[in-house]
């Protein structure tokens, strides 16, 4: 019988992928969104992300599906877990999209609506990245039972990385109006993006250095022969990358910032899954003890595999559409 198990942490790491670059940028631009105050500013920087924002989310819901219905020990246990985190993004989340709705409205209290997309994004990136940590820091687990708490999320490690997601974010945000915009907006997301770049990368380098220095396992898949010499690309092209970056920046590129922070996230991500694999609850449940039965995998596969090809070109699609600068005349 073929095995499906690869296939499927393949399909839900490429939701999870997908979910962080789309919606990160525009997340991004709603913590960046009070830091300006004129309402013409205002108006382009959600209008940059309005034709987009909401299809984005789709990708979490993917994610979120498939490991209920395909890795369901492992959902059993990551769940409890970040029951806390994850209903505070969702919140997040979703005062964001109320401020997307009513702030244009004939007669609504702006202001309001304003610090609703602002602080509704910065508490979702927040929550996210204690996801994350959560998830490289490991889980509680007896057997194939979890016996932690709701409450071990509040622990230095997964706050670190909140913080650290929120500058990720910041700069994905910052280098997408880069891209958008035009004149003082343009030049003032150029100084955030800098400004952000410092803060990923000190990031970056403290779970880089910190992840090997708590966990043997990884220590030894990162720094043993031959697995140092096939892994190095990923750090080397990482440095390559964020000197791209900082140098498109500087000639006043506009499309470059954003492609090398796509790929900063990308290796950041690649990093993680070698870390990890093959784990999907670290750090002892394996994606073959948290599968489902192989009749299950195969059943959710039929309609999987005529629904990403869909979502993918639907994205290419919308953002080829929506290409471009955005206007003051640009409706939502």
């Amino acid at each position: 019988m073929l095995d499906l198990v690869p296939l499927w942490a393949g399909i839900l790491a490429l939701a999870v992928f997908m979910y962080v670059l789309l919606d990160g940028f525009d997340l991004g631009v709603g913590m960046l969104f009070l830091m300006r105050d004129s309402d013409h500013d205002r108006h382009l920087m959600m209008t940059s992300i309005a034709p987009v924002w909401d299809f984005n989310e789709t990708w979490l819901v993917l994610g979120a599906g498939g490991l209920l219905a395909v890795f369901p020990l492992a959902f059993a246990i990551i769940v409890p877990a970040v029951y806390f985190p994850v209903v505070l993004m969702l919140l997040g989340l979703m005062f964001r999209g109320v401020a997307f709705e009513y702030r244009e409205v004939v007669g609504s209290r702006k202001p309001i609506w304003d610090r609703a997309f602002c602080y509704g994004s910065l508490v979702a990136t927040f929550f996210q990245g204690v996801v994350l940590g959560m998830f490289i820091h490991g889980f509680k687990v007896n057997g194939r039972e979890f016996v932690g708490t709701s409450w071990d999320w509040v622990s230095p490690f997964p706050l670190i990385t909140g913080l650290g997601l929120i500058a990720g974010y910041l700069l994905q945000g910052s280098t997408w109006l880069v891209m958008k915009t035009e004149g003082e907006l343009q030049q003032w997301a150029r100084t955030m993006a800098r400004r952000s770049i410092v803060g990923v990368a000190v990031f970056v380098l403290v779970i880089s250095i910190g992840t090997p220095l708590t966990d043997a396992r990884i220590a030894q898949r990162w720094f043993s022969f031959p697995d140092s010499i096939a892994f190095a690309p990923v750090p080397v092209l990482s440095l390559l990358l964020f000197w791209w970056l900082w140098s498109g920046l500087e000639k006043g590129k506009e499309v470059q910032p954003f492609a090398c922070s796509i790929g900063v996230f990308f290796l950041a991500f690649s990093g993680l899954v070698i870390s990890l694999w093959p784990l999907i609850a670290p750090p002892s449940i394996s994606l073959r003890a948290a599968a489902a039965a192989p009749f299950s995998q195969q059943f959710l596969l039929l309609g999987t595999l005529f629904l990403l090809p869909v979502l993918l070109l639907y994205v290419v699609w919308s953002y080829w559409v929506f290409r471009g600068k955005v206007r003051h005349d640009a409706g939502y």
